[in-house]
């Protein structure tokens, strides 16, 4: 099996996180793992202006996979 994101669900999704604490999580991307899993490949559906947040990447759920829903 390949990680090439024209095959595979991705491995991880990708948010933009505003606010403290819990905060504000938009997700917008995904990323698939390196096939020697030391890097990872980046598809983002759009690039946040706002730089009062940070990018945060984490493993894709099932859940999150299917929905494309947020944390």
């Amino acid at each position: 099996m390949t990680n090439d994101k024209s095959s595979t669900k991705p491995t991880h999704a990708v948010y933009h996180v505003r606010g403290k604490d819990k905060g504000y999580w938009t997700r917008i991307g995904a990323a698939w793992l390196h096939e020697d899993n030391k890097g990872l490949n980046l598809a983002l559906d759009l690039i946040p202006a706002n730089s009062n947040g940070r990018i945060v990447i984490r493993i894709a759920t099932e859940k999150q996979a299917d929905a494309g829903g947020a944390q």
